[in-house]
């Protein structure tokens, strides 16, 4: 990954105002199918020229009642400063937050953004009549940045309808509602800027671009086409032009919400391959016709894949029957199968195509734990980061082969959070030397003239990524 696109790791969060607001969604409970679909939100898309209001202001009218205001607090540490270190004092000081979300169920259910609700002491509700009623945490997946919340059941709940985000093409008309900067219900219009966008979030990015303005507290709001549906949850914008802004698609949300309510977690399947893409250049070396495909650059040793008898240098060329034209395809064809299922792969091996099939397992997390500091980390603090060293343990949980320090905490809106650096990242190189230990960070940030060049390994992946000193 380049640092162009590990940089945009932090679009996300810019939609979040300044005290840690963020967006918020919800879906109609219609994509479960034991379950009866609600009734659509009637939207009446007059001709322009037919009356005295145009077809976005009767489509506002009548979505709008389904868009909630979500507010929330969350308790950070605030250190106290003291002569001694080793006697400084951790109170917790609580910051205020604030999203938006819509009602995809007459029985409360409300879908927001995973940024919104994270790690929150409180989460309350503004509906569109003005009443606030308390909320509680359904489900939550970080991977695609959603939550369900709940809220109790009333008469005053318009759940609104899913759409078919496959449906929509670039240039289609689009309407955005949520609470901007705590201005609540907020209608933006615009089209559909392109489909398919690849932040560098993770392995599920497959966002809808949108020039329909959005900004902090419109995290979580609806995307609507002009029939009403909902077609997307906005999650990111580009910091510099509130005009370039991402939704969530709701068919892929459409995959998880049932696991979310049910589990209040999605349980992912797990392969157990590093995949990288297939070049001109590499598919010329292997002697392959096509570039089409994922080529296994590792096989996680237990994995399924091992088991099935998948190896390095074998390149993907089907799931379950279905080509891989792209990388990225795969991670999400195999996370949308069942775990246990049992899968036929096409392989290319030697010229040869061969099919194995699969078990595949549960995708686990690794968790790293936020361990406290006996003393300062250099220059690792100024710029809002928090590192522990690689021990065994967390060097196997991680599957790192390579020295390197762990970040175990990023501060919000400091140096280290604006480029994408997250909790679970191993920084593997300072300026192109090893990172062994802190001391080799510290010494390499004090040291810097300027920005700072780090090879990050998330997960399977590495990439480059620049950091320079907070101002201030």
């Amino acid at each position: 990954m380049s640092s162009t696109a590990a940089s945009r790791g932090l679009l996300r969060l810019s939609l979040g105002i300044a005290a840690g607001a963020v967006l918020g969604a919800a879906l109609a409970w219609g994509i479960v199918r034991s379950r009866p679909e609600p009734a659509p939100v009637p939207v009446a898309v007059a001709d322009a020229t037919g009356g005295p209001h145009s077809p976005f202001a009767l489509l506002a009218e009548r979505a709008g009642a389904g868009v909630v205001f979500v507010k929330t607090s969350k308790t950070v540490p605030l250190a106290l400063p003291w002569r001694d270190p080793s006697e400084r004092e951790i109170v917790g000081q609580s910051v205020a937050s604030l999203g938006s979300g819509f009602v995809i169920s007459p029985d409360g259910i409300i879908v927001t953004n995973n940024h919104v609700v994270e790690g929150v002491d409180w989460v309350r509700v503004v509906l569109s009549d003005g009443s606030e009623v308390e909320a509680e945490i359904v489900g939550q997946d970080p991977k695609t940045d959603l939550a369900l919340i709940r809220v109790p059941p009333s008469d005053k709940l318009h759940p609104l309808p899913l759409g078919d985000s496959d449906a929509i093409l670039p240039g289609d008309w689009v309407v955005a509602i949520g609470n901007p900067f705590g201005l609540d219900h907020t209608v933006t219009v615009g089209i559909v800027s392109a489909k398919g966008r690849d932040l560098g979030h993770g392995p599920y990015d497959d966002y809808i671009q949108t020039d329909a303005a959005m900004n902090p507290g419109n995290s979580g709001g609806p995307l609507l086409n002009m029939r009403g549906e909902v077609i997307g949850i906005n999650s990111a914008i580009n910091p510099e032009a509130n005009t370039i802004g991402f939704a969530v698609p709701i068919n892929l949300a459409k995959e998880i919400l049932p696991q979310l309510r049910e589990q209040g977690r999605v349980a992912r399947a797990w392969l157990g391959v590093g995949v990288q893409l297939l070049t001109p250049e590499i598919a010329q070396k292997l002697g392959l016709p096509e570039t089409h495909g994922a080529l296994v650059s590792q096989v996680r040793p237990g994995s399924p894949a091992a088991d099935a008898g998948i190896q390095r240098g074998d390149v993907l060329v089907a799931f379950r029957g279905v080509a891989i034209q792209e990388l990225r395809a795969l991670p999400r064809a195999v996370s949308a199968t069942a775990v246990g299922a049992r899968v036929p792969i096409e392989v290319l091996r030697g010229g040869r195509r061969l099919t194995v099939e699969v078990e595949l397992a549960e995708l686990l997390e690794a968790k790293v734990p936020v361990v406290a500091r006996e003393r300062p980390s250099g220059g690792v603090e100024r710029y809002g980061l928090e590192v522990q060293e690689l021990t065994p343990e967390l060097r196997a949980r991680l599957g790192v082969q390579e020295p390197g320090v762990v970040v175990s905490g990023v501060e919000r809106g400091m140096a280290a959070d604006r480029v994408g650096l997250r909790p679970g990242d191993v920084i593997l190189e300072a300026d192109r030397r090893p990172v062994e230990a802190i001391e080799d960070l510290a010494l390499a940030l004090e040291a810097a003239d300027g920005p700072t060049l780090l090879l990050v390994q998330r997960g399977e992946d590495t990439f480059f990524i620049t950091l320079s000193r907070s101002r201030g």
